[in-house]
């Protein structure tokens, strides 16, 4: 049986808007990797980007369980020595709430250039504004 390609043409990407408020972060974070991947679609590909584009709305208002606020770690480096940087969860949601999301959904996706693809389609705000009303986002339920 020979793999189905969807042509770039017939690829139809739809518009998500999911809320975070109250959401726990792996979830959500979960959920949202699917879409953007295109698992949910019965044409799809792990070769092709035929996932959606996804709207996170209220970023700052994310859940974790347990004490992960605190014990969760963020590194960082640049490559010279010492020159590592470490921050918790909670401090990566007082500075960029969009951030903690957006760490979330990349380490769910491929680590490759459709991966990269993907993560694009993902736009995350920290307020409950977001300035994609015309491409009519449907409600994403998690």
């Amino acid at each position: 049986m020979k793999t189905y390609y969807t042509p770039m043409k017939e690829i139809e990407r739809k518009w998500y808007v999911a809320d975070a408020d109250g959401k726990v972060l792996g979830r959500i974070a979960a959920e949202i990797a699917l879409r953007l991947r295109g698992k949910h679609k019965p044409t799809f590909c792990s070769f092709q980007d035929n996932g959606d584009f996804v709207i996170v709305v209220n970023a700052d208002k994310v859940h974790l369980t347990g004490n992960k606020w605190d014990d969760k770690v963020y590194h960082q480096h640049s490559g010279y020595p010492g020159g590592i940087k470490t921050k918790t969860a909670r401090e990566v949601l007082t500075q960029k709430p969009e951030e903690l999301i957006r760490m979330a959904v990349r380490g769910m996706l491929p680590k490759n250039k459709i991966g990269r693809a993907q993560l694009r389609k993902l736009k995350v705000y920290a307020g409950k504004d977001h300035p994609h009303q015309a491409q009519q986002p449907e409600l994403l339920e998690i």
